[in-house]
């Protein structure tokens, strides 16, 4: 457990938790005289660190001036004589194995530990680190309960930054990407720019068996550019690091532990520290994240001075309920519904409704960074593309059905000058009866073969609504089918027409014999014709809708869309294609005049321009829709990269 002064810019360990001794609760109070309250395995202090002084020689370090003190540690901005450089050295007893679990850590975003060394005869250790000079997250949390929520932005992130540059007399960056980048940035993008690079540190943390188990703001660093970096893991379990136990390295900060670390602290519960796992910290963090995006922690715990425990039940009750509504309420009114979702998400009750790994976490708030992307997954609650999915089934079948009834009633009509009216009465009468016939089953017929081979793009979307859960094989089905539905509406479609194409005349002439195969060849090559149209243009339409509405809702609920990438690649790259047959069908409309006898050309005029023009403006709807969807794949191919 560490404890900072906000003006602190490097880790400060204050118990060495491999000494023996009683768990204690201390009541504390930050800048604000809210409580803070701190669970220690606190160590039997040997080593008189209060002797060392800023201008002292230890071992190969100058020390040049404090940067913070803890009951157990003190930190020196000090210089390397060796390497001719600038590091943070902690002085503290020589106890644990923090130098062990920070050895492991070698990440942009956990600040870096060079090496240790052990000062002989006196019982200190001399940990050497990355040194940052941006202040911390406590200093940043400061200045952001003196400004409104409408007046803060990421320009705020660099002033306090810049704030702790001037107290060192250190010399600001200048023409720094980053920092150009964060200034653009509102309050909320911000909170999820940081939170992102801190949840990638702790899912590299996880995958290297480290736990930190004490996430607060003053135990996160800021580089000179913002650049947050984890510190202080001197509580932290490494479950690769032999002959150590979780509970040896427990503690932490009551206020931002998880309820599963709150009940591992209480007596009488059966949970202990080895129950911990990442999603303990993720919590942690979301308890960070909420905080500095409102000024104010999710939970109002009160201070306690009980020590029978009874304030870790009051805290453990408060959690149980989840983020009650008075804290989602003072949300910032330019707070993206996508980072909402995810605050309350990393803070459920119940582990098991949390993210599951850091890297799930950083991808969801890397999303809440590109706007488009993050319209796409939590649209708005007036958004059509939220009022609609619940009606996915109508909106498809219209989608569908409408382009393929226009050129059903074109192809009755062309088939009828050109063919059917020169067939006998009786033969006509009968061509309508086939006609009522083959509609009446095959659309049906097209309507249920889709639905079925859709049913879980279809039944998973509206069973989350409901509340239900799913398998992840299960999401992912429905994800991948989902991006195929516009092909699958193309491919029933066109073959509906082909397979009509073929019956059309063939039972003409069953019932007729009066079809000649040149007639029988036109027939056949105008169904086809039109099937081209009723295939390019329901693809635009349902593309359009279902990249919109349909999938993104699924990625909320996904814990792995590694191989979404190469299918929204493939999707757009299939749209091109149907564009170009969607380019065509004016083409064809003018070519089709060479083939019709000059005797019926006149009545096919009106016709076959209404097909050409309608064709243009057509194309145009969608190449407007095909644009649109390029764009969608383009920020969902960010989601899931």
């Amino acid at each position: 457990m560490s404890t900072h002064d906000p003006k602190h810019h490097a880790p400060v360990e204050d118990s060495d938790p491999t000494v023996a001794s009683a768990p204690s609760l201390r009541d504390e109070s930050d800048s604000t005289g809210k409580w803070t309250g701190e669970f220690t395995v606190g160590p039997t202090k040997d080593v008189d660190l209060d002797s060392i002084q800023v201008g002292d020689q230890l071992e190969d370090f100058d020390l040049i001036t404090q940067l913070g003190e803890g009951a157990f540690a003190r930190v020196f901005l000090a210089r390397q004589r060796s390497m001719q450089r600038i590091v943070a050295v902690k002085v503290s007893e020589d106890h644990g194995s923090e130098p062990q679990t920070l050895a492991q850590l070698d990440h942009d975003y956990i600040v870096r530990v060079f090496d240790q060394a052990i000062v002989p005869g006196t019982g200190l250790r001399l940990l050497y680190m990355q040194y940052l000079s941006g202040g911390t997250l406590q200093n940043l949390l400061h200045r952001v309960r003196e400004y409104e929520p409408a007046k803060r932005s990421g320009q705020l992130l660099l002033d306090s930054v810049d704030a702790s540059l001037r107290s060192r007399a250190e010399i600001r960056p200048s023409e720094s990407q980053t920092r150009a980048l964060v200034a653009a940035l509102s309050w909320p993008e911000t909170v999820a720019w940081l939170g992102r690079r801190l949840a990638e540190a702790l899912d590299y943390a996880d995958k290297v068996g480290v736990l930190h188990r004490d996430i607060k703001p003053a135990n996160i660093l800021l580089s000179s550019e913002g650049v947050p970096k984890l510190a202080d893991f001197n509580i932290s379990f490494a479950r690769s690091i032999g002959n150590t136990s979780p509970v040896a390295y427990f503690g932490g900060s009551l206020a931002y532990m998880s309820p599963e670390q709150l009940e591992a602290c209480h007596p009488d519960h059966l949970r202990s520290a080895g129950d911990l796992d990442t999603r303990s910290d993720l919590y942690s963090l979301g308890v960070v994240l909420w905080e500095l995006l409102t000024g104010t922690r999710p939970f109002t715990d009160r201070s306690q001075t009980s020590t029978d425990g009874s304030e870790l039940v009051a805290m453990l009750n408060l959690r149980a309920q989840g983020v009650p509504n008075s804290a989602i309420d003072a949300l910032p009114e330019n707070c993206p519904t996508a980072l909402r979702r995810i605050l309350l998400k990393c803070l459920a009750p119940d582990r098991e409704d949390r993210f599951a790994r850091g890297k799930e976490l950083a991808q969801q708030l890397d999303m809440v960074l590109d706007e488009r992307a993050r319209e796409l997954v939590d649209p708005p609650a007036e958004s059509w593309r939220k009022r609609l999915r619940k009606w996915s089934i109508p909106v498809v079948a219209i989608a569908a059905g409408v382009p393929n009834g226009l050129a059903s009633l074109y192809n009755i009509q062309y088939n009828q000058v050109l063919i059917v009216n020169k067939l006998p009465p009786d033969a006509q009468t009968r061509f309508l009866v086939i006609t009522a016939i083959i509609n009446g089953i095959f659309f049906p017929t097209g309507i249920a073969v889709l639905i079925y081979i859709s049913r879980f793009m279809l039944r998973v979307p509206h069973g989350l609504r409901q509340g239900k859960t799913f398998p992840p094989e299960e999401i992912a089905r429905a994800r991948s089918d989902t991006l195929v539905t516009a092909d699958r509406v193309a491919a029933v479609a066109l073959g509906l027409w082909l397979l009509a194409g073929l019956l059309f005349p063939l039972t003409l002439e069953l019932s007729t014999g009066s079809i000649d195969w040149k007639a029988a060849f036109h027939f056949f090559a105008s169904l086809a014709v039109c099937g081209s149209m009723a295939v390019a243009y329901p693809f635009f339409m349902v593309s359009f809708f279902v990249v919109r509405s349909l999938y993104p809702e699924l990625l909320p609920y996904s814990r792995d869309t590694s191989g979404d990438r190469q299918k929204l690649a493939s999707l757009r790259r299939r749209s091109v294609v149907y564009l170009c047959v969607a380019a065509s069908v004016p083409l064809v409309g003018v070519t089709g005049l060479s083939f019709i006898p000059v005797a019926d050309l006149p009545e096919m005029v009106l016709s076959v321009r209404i097909l050409s023009m309608g064709g243009i403006l057509a194309f145009i709807g969608a190449y407007y829709l095909f644009r649109q969807t390029e764009e969608d794949l383009s920020a969902l191919q960010r989601v899931v990269a």
